[in-house]
């Protein structure tokens, strides 16, 4: 928290939802933070919205989602709601004037993303793409572009769990669950961020679960432009892993800690490699949620470093566009353009 930050009104949330992510991530580190205030939670049923409420200390609780978010006293409204919820709340909350933290996916698709770009222009909406907030990614992108490892041209991500059970949402097809949809967009966010381009085509080889139908294994390569591309593996079936390495025309540079699950109390590594020597940079501990609430507030009190910092919707249409050409591809068996 800085000097200029301490003047700021903390921003009101309200919470949509009583996810896993929500309980154990997003709130505990907004009420960490002097820049957040979470006053409200809703689920459907409104009993276990309050027992959520009581549990992590929050003043209100409500039996549906239109309710909260009819709330004057909130501000803000955070979404971790199934994939397939994401856009209508969002468009609820934004036209209710409420600014809207959403996680990602923002939506299933690009098709269905689109119909964010017509919201007022008041409320920041943003996906939740905590990486771009915490040090060790912020660094990895300051040392490629100081020309640690040269001109990047290449990220591979490696990102996987074990998860089989047919009720969760992450393994029901119709609540935008599958591999590409919940981890694939972090591997075309690395690439965009640690190469600085957007997709223009995509490849994808997937393996779908034979009961539920969802994409338990995809792998993909994506081409970036001028010779940059990214070649990624996500699975929702195998043993739990993630690294990215980015290879340049000079050396390497490898996120191997946790660079995605980041936890909050053990610091991080990036190892460049180059002319045979390989070189440890130690990144101390940080809280990404943390970090991404509170640029998220600062973007509401009309910061625009603090906005232009966030996944806002055209670039989560980038994302999503990606996602639609690797599903194309599937069908295809041939690179799709992103577009």
């Amino acid at each position: 928290m800085t000097t200029d930050d301490a003047a700021l009104a903390p921003v009101r949330f309200g919470v949509l939802g009583a996810s896993k992510i929500g309980r154990e991530k997003v709130i505990p580190a907004m009420r960490a933070s002097p820049l957040c205030e979470v006053v409200a939670i809703a689920s459907r049923d409104e009993a276990r919205a309050r027992a959520e409420a009581d549990a992590l200390g929050i003043a209100h609780a409500y039996g549906s989602y239109e309710a909260l978010i009819a709330d004057d006293d909130v501000e803000a409204v955070y979404i971790p709601l199934p994939n397939h919820l994401h856009v209508p709340y969002t468009l609820a909350a934004a036209q209710a004037g409420k600014h809207v933290l959403c996680e990602k996916p923002i939506a299933c698709t690009a098709a269905e993303a689109r119909a964010l770009r017509d919201l007022p222009p008041g409320p920041v909406v943003a996906e939740a793409y905590m990486i771009r907030h915490h040090p060790q990614w912020r660094r990895a992108r300051a040392l490629i572009a100081e020309g640690a490892i040269g001109a990047p041209t290449h990220v591979h991500v490696s990102f996987s769990f074990f998860n089989r059970d047919p009720a969760n949402i992450r393994n029901r097809l119709a609540y935008g669950g599958g591999a590409l949809l919940d981890i694939g967009g972090y591997a075309i966010m690395s690439a965009r961020l640690l190469l600085d381009a957007d997709p223009v085509r995509a490849l994808a080889v997937i393996d779908r679960d034979p009961d539920t139908g969802v994409d338990r294994e995809v792998g993909g390569l994506v081409d970036l432009g001028a010779g940059r591309r990214l070649t990624f593996a996500v699975g929702t079936q195998r043993a739990p892993g993630q690294w990215v390495r980015v290879e340049g025309k000079e050396g390497d540079l490898v996120l191997d800690a946790f660079p995605f699950n980041a936890r909050a109390d053990v610091g991080n590594r990036i190892r460049v490699v180059r002319a045979g020597e390989e070189c440890i940079e130690e990144v101390a501990p940080a809280d990404q949620y943390r970090l991404q609430a509170e640029a998220f507030c600062r973007a509401v009190r009309g910061e625009p470093a603090a906005r232009d910092a966030l996944t806002g919707v055209d670039s989560a249409l980038v994302t999503l566009r990606t996602v639609d050409a690797l599903f194309r591809s599937e069908r295809t068996g041939a690179f799709e353009t992103v577009g």
